[in-house]
């Protein structure tokens, strides 16, 4: 028989484990998907390259990847709330998610390899709000920070992992497509717990206690101002294919060390996540501000640097990345009524997608163009959300 989730009451000690155990689980899932598209993601960009694309066209697929992913996630979340079905959108982008990773083995051009990392984009697109309303209910009972921290820790264990598979594969010279391909176990592992999850939980909500809330036409104009400064952080961050492609290019790092860099990258993203999230429930948005500034330093490390110097660059991005899924996450939930969060997420991952995309593209032309343009570009965008961020906290 399924197990029952809590009935709103006073808050237990029984309902916070269930809200963990659930977090947990959802966390379980996350790292074996993250396992699958971060080992993949982690080569997408010399691999585009291995079929003759160039980085303009490299930067353009990455950031058209997050901007109709993203995109979708507006409609996804709408649907998502107007028809409540959360399981059944949530494995249904699974399927279709790890599908697409496996299957770019099978790809000869790289226009076909582009179709299958975009099709992985969308998948994630339409499971992300419907996942991300059931997290927050569950999120409520240990603090938002917290768990979001901590589901994203799980993740990025998985995007650890899931490079250092690739860059074995790599190593022992069996080749990009063996690479994808070996990525399938871990697909079919995400898809297995999400099941598991789904027949434990099947009413994710009734983990939070709902008290009554004012209805509103619309978003609050914090909400808005907060959209804003996450899409400036969005534009000036540069997506891991675009630094891959620059890495092979200037031969700086290895093709074997590439997806170990990116591993590197996702493993301080996991610690950030705890640790920025834990500091969210103390602190609340003065740390993603923290965050932002120290990001910042990057761009000049990663394209201008040696490999020490590159590696450091790494650091510092997975940093960023951390604060931006965990804290980013987070904040949403308190600015955004329980009964239209699939619609908040909806909306802050389109905002934050169509920003990455404009990003990554702008960025792969001024690749072409001057690494001098590029980096100024990075830092002046994420520094013009240090005083939206400010104007978020005093509302």
């Amino acid at each position: 028989m399924s197990h029952q989730p809590e009935t709103t009451g006073s808050i237990s000690h029984n309902s916070k484990s269930n809200a963990l155990k659930f977090i947990v689980l959802l966390g379980i899932v996350s790292l074996f998907a993250d396992m699958t598209y971060e080992g993949a993601r982690s080569i997408n960009g010399p691999y585009l390259a291995l079929l003759g694309a160039s980085a303009t066209t490299v930067g353009f697929v990455a950031g058209l990847g997050e901007l109709i992913g993203h995109s979708l996630r507006l409609v996804s979340g709408y649907i998502t709330d107007r028809i409540g079905r959360y399981w059944a959108i949530t494995l249904f982008g699974y399927a279709m998610n790890m599908i697409a990773v496996p299957a770019i083995a099978l790809a000869g051009r790289w226009e076909i390899a582009a179709i299958l990392m975009v099709t992985e984009r969308v998948g994630k697109a339409i499971r992300t709000p419907a996942r991300d309303a059931m997290l927050s209910h569950a999120t409520k009972e240990i603090g938002r920070g917290k768990g979001f921290g901590l589901h994203e820790a799980l993740d990025q264990i998985g995007a650890v992992l899931g490079p250092l598979i690739v860059a074995t594969v790599l190593y022992f010279r069996n080749g990009y497509k063996t690479g994808f391909a070996v990525l399938l176990i871990p697909a079919m592992m995400a898809i297995s717990v999400l099941l598991t999850a789904r027949w434990l939980y099947p009413q994710p909500r009734n983990l939070e206690i709902v008290r009554p809330e004012l209805e509103t036409k619309g978003f609050s104009r914090k909400f808005w101002i907060y959209l804003a400064a996450v899409a400036c952080i969005a534009a000036g961050y540069a997506d891991f294919p675009l630094i891959a492609y620059h890495f092979k290019k200037v031969s700086n790092v290895s093709d074997a060390w590439i997806p170990v860099f990116y591993s590197i990258a996702m493993g301080v993203d996991a610690l950030a996540a705890l640790f920025f999230g834990y500091l969210f429930d103390k602190k609340g948005l003065s740390i993603l501000i923290f965050a932002a500034l120290g990001s910042m330093l990057f761009a000049p490390l990663v394209f201008l640097g040696n490999f020490p110097f590159a590696l450091a660059g790494m650091a510092i991005w997975g940093m960023g990345m951390g604060a931006q899924e965990s804290v980013m996450r987070a904040a949403i939930a308190d600015m955004v009524p329980a009964n239209r969060r699939g619609t908040g997420y909806g909306i802050f991952n389109t905002g934050y997608g169509v920003f990455w995309f404009f990003g990554s593209a702008i960025m792969g032309m001024l690749y072409d163009f001057s690494l001098t343009s590029l980096i100024a570009f990075s830092i002046i965008t994420q520094l013009a959300a240090v005083p939206l961020l400010f104007l978020v906290r005093k509302r």
